[in-house]
């Protein structure tokens, strides 16, 4: 039985109007003047109907229905599943800090009870923290399906980490193999996954717990559709942080130039694990175990542990191919996201892959199946890429020599994460009707906390410096430090943020923390 009910808006003949001029072919534009909940006239508020989570009571659950396509809202409706974790001390509730996930693929509905447990208690006092999975994503219906795991499996299997003659072909074949999976199971949500939609459903959320002004805790990609939401909502806002900021003009409109950045952090962030495993080996098995090792004999040591792989990759008992250069890669990058914390944990797993064993032996799940196809699908959702093919081989090959120990196996592999979309989005099949292409300053919104690290090896510590620029009312807080995102990393940059969504009080401009990182 549903958890939910929903009370449905009749539009008159007169909102009809408005909708049809509103919702023209084209970018999606910001709203000038006040408008309804979600931003456009016939659009139902959801009413949550609260329930007892089924995997912990102490959480509160509930679906909400909101349209697949705004242009259409008296039409066909998909499903959010939602969590909460009520405020603890109702008396003093200041409202719902809603978390939205990054990714895009992640979930904000699993967020909410690490964050919960996480946080100082006058947040868990004064706020019912509230997530959802986005549309498209895990828990929410319906669902976004590209290509099964087997099948996605056997794409990674045909790539290497050094590039060859065929790599560009191979990389546009895999896309469009991937394209047409997408297309084949997902055809009717492709089109209304982007940040607007995504952006507008917030609103909607924001309506249905009867809170006046969001308050939001977004990170990396999310940090994008609260950029939207500021410009389509900007009186509609009491407190924003966006941790892990995303450039958004650049990402939406530049992405090869968006795409070359993030290649260029991953090195980047790669080579100074490598400079701290070499200066100290005694916390770092990978270079203990060969005396004397310099930050280029680690690196090529990596490159050497990829090409073995390459060329005698790990099979099962039916022979399929399950390890190679390329899944490895892929974690052995990801796991740059835990920052220095974990540095002397990948040093010894760099150990055990020299002898093929560990984490880094890696075979692609289903989880990385589900995650990568909301991650391509939105972006390609997002943003257009030049329809070139010449242009695509020579963005392609610039970022395997610029980035050439971590780039060649992202950049010639399958549609993956991030900086691996542009064979996928130069190919996509799809119309973009939820694409938000501007402006981004968010004249008249409440102020607006970026977070940023400079060390940051997946959203660059430069795209929250201008991210904070852009908008009128932003804010930049440093961390100087590694990882993806301040938050669990740094207690001066949580202390910050946490006193903002609190109090509303910004951090002098200029602020920097040098911390050392909470301990994984």
């Amino acid at each position: 039985m549903s958890i939910f009910t929903k009370a449905r808006a009749v539009a008159t003949a007169a909102a009809a109007g408005v909708l049809a001029a509103s919702m023209v072919a084209g970018p999606v534009l910001a709203q000038k003047t006040d408008v309804p909940a979600g931003g456009l006239p016939g659009v139902a508020v959801p009413v949550l109907n609260w329930a007892p989570c089924a995997d912990d009571a102490a959480y509160q659950c509930a679906a909400a229905q909101v349209p697949l396509n705004y242009r259409d809202p008296g039409g066909r409706t998909i499903t959010l599943q939602v969590r909460k974790a009520p405020a603890t001390d109702p008396a003093k509730r200041i409202g719902t800090l809603f978390l939205h996930a990054g990714g895009p693929g992640g979930s904000g509905w699993g967020w909410v009870s690490s964050y919960a447990t996480s946080s100082p208690a006058e947040i868990r006092e004064k706020f019912d923290i509230v997530g959802y999975d986005a549309r498209g994503v895990q828990r929410s219906s319906p669902t976004l399906t590209c290509l099964d795991t087997p099948k996605y499996q056997a794409q990674w299997a045909q790539v290497t980490t050094t590039p060859t003659t065929t790599s560009f072909d191979t990389a546009v074949r895999l896309a469009r193999e991937f394209d047409a999976a997408c297309q084949a199971n997902s055809a009717d949500l492709l089109p209304h996954v982007g940040a607007a939609n995504q952006a507008r459903d917030l609103d909607l959320m924001r309506a249905a717990v009867g809170d006046p002004k969001l308050t939001l805790f977004a990170e990396s990609y999310a940090t994008y559709v609260g950029t939207v939401y500021l410009n389509l909502f900007p009186k509609r806002t009491r407190a924003v942080v966006l941790d892990a900021g995303y450039d958004p003009d650049r990402y939406a409109n530049d992405p090869y130039s968006y795409d070359h950045a993030q290649y260029v952090a991953t090195e980047a962030a790669m080579y100074r694990f490598l400079d701290w495993c070499a200066a100290t080996p005694a916390q770092c098995q990978f270079a203990a175990a060969v005396p004397g090792s310099t930050t280029a004999r680690l690196a090529a040591r990596i490159r050497a542990i990829l090409t073995d792989l390459d060329t005698n990759p790990v099979r099962d008992a039916a022979g399929r191919i399950v390890v190679n250069g390329a899944t490895m890669l892929s974690e052995l990058t990801f796991r740059l996201n835990s920052g220095t914390r974990r540095w002397s944990v990948l040093g010894t797993d760099l150990r055990s892959a020299e002898s093929r064993t560990g984490p880094l032996m890696y075979v692609i799940p289903d989880s990385d199946t589900r995650f990568n196809a909301a991650n391509v699908s939105v972006e390609c959702a997002d943003r257009v890429y030049p329809q070139s093919m010449q242009l695509l081989r020579a963005k392609l090959a610039r970022a395997a020599a610029d980035a050439p120990l971590t780039a060649p196996g992202m950049a010639y592999g399958p549609p993956a994460y991030d900086q691996t979309h542009a064979p996928a989005c130069v190919q996509w099949p799809a119309e973009r009707r939820s694409r938000y292409t501007g402006p981004y300053h968010a004249a008249g919104s409440s102020p607006v906390l970026v977070v940023g690290n400079t060390g940051d090896p997946d959203t660059p510590y430069a795209d929250s410096v201008t991210l904070s620029r852009v908008l009128d009312n932003g804010h930049l807080l440093t961390w100087e430090g590694e990882g993806h995102t301040a938050r669990r990393k740094s207690l001066c940059a949580e202390g910050h943020m946490y006193a903002f969504l609190l109090a509303l009080t910004v951090p002098p401009a200029g602020t920097v923390c040098r911390d050392a990182p909470i301990p994984a």
